[in-house]
């Protein structure tokens, strides 16, 4: 039986595990996918060891960075969003298991997110500076879109909330938000942003999924008439990626 999992720590309920679980069962396929719930990323090396019939993993938080050390080779857009999040397995001389390291974020937002683009969206604002903001900025960057992002504090190339102004509103007609801000159990919660300077123009994506509508993308909906569009498609996309990853 072939195995795939899920790095992280710690692992309460894995989308990851359900999908797959429920792709193999959908396909007849003789595999499972477990989570591998490790409190040091120094243990992957004993789950290679104690699972030979391992074929990929993915990566979650807090291992995306750390397991970028332990890799033979890692994929160009992950190298420079600086964060891998699917490991493929491929045999190399003399029968030794390479492991490649890839980000999916980065096709999963861009699957997403490219259809519903159009020409007034030449520049967006970043939400939030963490791994997944440089997955989006990539993204954007190959989708002919300039970004800058947007901090609570001051910090190299990045602007803060207090420093959007009515300027900034109308020339940046896309905005991502790419922090937990308005995730369960906190859906009251928003990213603090002019919501009255929004207009039918712009464009809000949200990464999260729970709920279906934040807070951010119903007060862009409500008071500016934007198009808004949560993470779920993303979510599924990058896991399709992983999967042609794996298998190719």
């Amino acid at each position: 039986m072939e195995k795939y999992g899920l790095l992280g720590y710690p692992l309460g309920h894995s989308f990851s595990k359900t999908f797959f679980n429920q792709k193999f069962k959908d396909e007849n396929r003789d595999a499972e996918y477990v989570n591998f719930e490790i409190a040091n990323i120094k243990e992957l090396k004993n789950i290679i060891k104690e699972n030979p019939n391992l074929r990929g993993l993915n990566v979650t938080l807090p291992y995306k960075t750390s397991v970028m050390p332990l890799l033979d080779e890692i994929d160009d857009d992950a190298r420079f969003i600086g964060a891998v999040n699917v490991i493929t397995f491929k045999k190399g001389s003399f029968g030794k298991t390479k492991l490649k390291g890839y980000n999916s974020d980065i096709i999963g937002f861009k699957q997403s997110i490219a259809p519903l683009l159009n020409n007034t969206h030449r520049k967006a604002l970043i939400l939030g500076t963490g791994g997944s903001s440089k997955a989006v900025f990539q993204g954007l960057k190959q989708l002919g879109i300039a970004s800058t992002f947007v901090s609570r504090t001051l910090h190299d190339f990045c602007i803060t909330y207090e420093e959007i102004s009515p300027k900034t509103m109308e020339q940046y007609t896309l905005i991502v938000n790419t922090t937990p801000v308005g995730m369960y159990p906190h859906a009251d919660e928003c990213p603090n942003i002019p919501y009255d300077l929004l207009t039918p123009n712009h464009f809000l994506y949200d990464l999260l999924y729970n709920p279906d509508e934040t807070l951010f993308m119903k007060k862009g909906k409500e008071m500016g008439g934007a198009t808004v569009k949560n993470g779920l498609e993303m979510l599924l996309l990058q896991a399709f990626a992983s999967w042609e990853m794996w298998n190719k």
